[in-house]
């Protein structure tokens, strides 16, 4: 058995999982996030630390057979700054923090994103570490100045909890990180202005790397001390691996409450003169990359959808029932983050639109319109990932089998959607194994999916749908770059 933990952006979760890769028991606690004016969006280390206290002191407490290891993945950008003994330097900043958006304006106007890019095939967005890092060095140098490391959500917790300051390869990956080499690019860096800080960032630790919980930690576990510690990778490539991703050119999609668009690859390929989005990470196996388009649409959309016309989640399997393919003729652009967009195209000025609204159109038609608009962006994403194989969906939104069809007829391609939740964990936990030695049976957990297949006919409808989808964010680029509709 390991205890799998997923630390969330605002739910950890631990999992008690054998080696089918069930979860026997699962358990799970919020935490906080703190958000105020500019942007800013906070939480607090010791909470979320006393989060993956409660859950797994609990999961521990029903095992019935030894723990062989606790396997963490969790959220990933970000910055989270801490001392020499793990406490926090301030409040850790999250992936979903807008602060550094100046940064990114002046870094886009003086060509340091595209540079960026180049170098390590990083697409940087207002919560990336790099633009927080950029922040509060601007705004803060005392943080800095007091602070030891420089890293994200997973390693701040390990540090927490075996006293190793380390990170993983896929978190280091952005946006700094040489993926081939799984060493910094202090060119990139240098083009960042942050060169200076390049002590604050933890070497990567090497794959297959376990960490020692510490007494002090054991104990309020309720785990034995010394047992190994798994760190990452973090949820996104997690939730590839553990959704059952394995052959070269297979997608995974997450769609929770942004669109994670994942591509299994062996190389890094960067195309200097395209769009600078995207990230390639490393993975736990060094000949295996991802290539990942973090869209910012996903259930967060839907949520938006739902509330304007005055229903919920339980209604939407009725909603999607009510409106045809097509949704009457009602087309959306599902861009409604504060951030903009970030994948495949970045834009931090996209803004969502409705178009073919008429007095006879019915609230099922926009909620339809923007179930498809986002599937349209999953589409658009993955393509751009290189995806030739099969694809994997696992998040909130594959719950809905409404939502599922509608994925997979806009792919053109079957859905294989896990049957257990919980699938960063798993990933964590497949990872944790191959470390100790006694790597699970990939087949057997690629078999524990149903398959969610295409309606051919209507693969037809979408097939032009996406193209009136491709034609309309061509043409609304222009506007959202001159800063009409919508001001950040």
């Amino acid at each position: 058995m390991i205890v799998g933990v997923d630390v969330g952006t605002s739910v950890t979760k631990a999992s008690l999982l054998g080696r089918d890769g069930s979860a026997r028991v699962t358990r799970s606690t919020r935490s906080t996030l703190h958000r105020s004016p500019g942007g800013r969006v906070e939480q607090d280390l010791d909470e979320v630390v006393d989060s993956v206290i409660t859950v797994v002191r609990s999961v521990a407490a029903e095992a019935d057979v030894p723990v062989q290891a606790l396997a963490i993945t969790g959220q990933g950008d970000g910055l989270w700054l801490r001392d020499a003994a793990g406490r926090q330097v301030g409040p850790g900043l999250s992936w979903l923090d807008a602060r550094a958006a100046p940064v990114l304006d002046r870094w886009e106007a003086r060509g340091v994103l595209r540079e960026v890019h180049a170098l390590t095939g990083s697409g940087m967005f207002p919560g990336s570490a790099g633009p927080l890092l950029a922040h509060v060095a601007e705004h803060e140098p005392e943080r800095l100045a007091r602070a030891e490391v420089a890293g994200y959500c997973v390693d701040a917790i390990v540090q927490r909890l075996t006293g190793e300051i380390t990170v993983d390869a896929s978190d280091a990956s952005q946006p700094f990180l040489d993926v081939p080499t799984r060493s910094y690019s202090t060119a990139a860096l240098q083009a960042c202005g942050l060169a200076e800080f390049r002590g604050l960032l933890a070497e990567p630790a090497p794959p297959g790397k376990l960490f020692a919980l510490d007494a002090r930690s054991a104990a309020e576990l309720g785990l034995p001390a010394g047992l190994p510690v798994s760190a990452g990778p973090f949820d996104l490539p997690a939730c590839a691996f553990g959704s059952g991703m394995r052959e070269l050119g297979d997608g995974a999609l997450v769609i929770g409450t942004t669109l994670g668009c994942q591509v299994l690859g062996e190389q890094v390929t960067i195309d200097p003169a395209g769009d600078a989005a995207g990230m390639w990470l490393a993975t736990p196996s060094p000949d295996r990359v991802l290539r990942v388009m973090p869209a910012m649409v996903g259930t967060a959309n839907l949520d938006w959808g739902l509330r304007m016309v005055g229903a919920s989640v339980a209604d939407l399997e009725d909603l999607l029932a009510a409106s045809p393919p097509g949704a009457g003729g009602v087309a959306a652009l599902s861009f409604l983050s504060s951030s903009g967009e970030r994948a495949p195209f970045v834009e931090p000025r996209a803004s969502g639109q409705f178009t073919g609204l008429s007095l006879e159109t019915s609230p099922a038609d926009l909620v339809r319109a923007l179930c498809e608009a986002v599937a349209y962006a999953a589409r658009h994403n993955l393509e751009a990932a290189g995806l030739t194989g099969e694809v994997a969906a696992c998040g909130g939104g594959a719950r809905s089998a409404s939502w599922s069809r509608i994925f997979a007829s806009v792919l053109g391609r079957p859905l294989h959607v896990p049957k257990e939740e919980g699938v960063g964990a798993r990933g964590a936990a497949m990872t944790a194994w191959d470390s100790l030695g006694e790597p699970v049976d990939r087949e057997e957990w690629a078999t524990a999916r149903h398959v969610v297949e295409p309606d051919p006919a209507v693969a037809e409808i979408y097939e032009r749908g996406y193209r009136a989808y491709l034609e309309s964010i061509e043409r609304a680029r222009p506007v959202w770059r001159s800063g009409g509709g919508v001001t950040r």
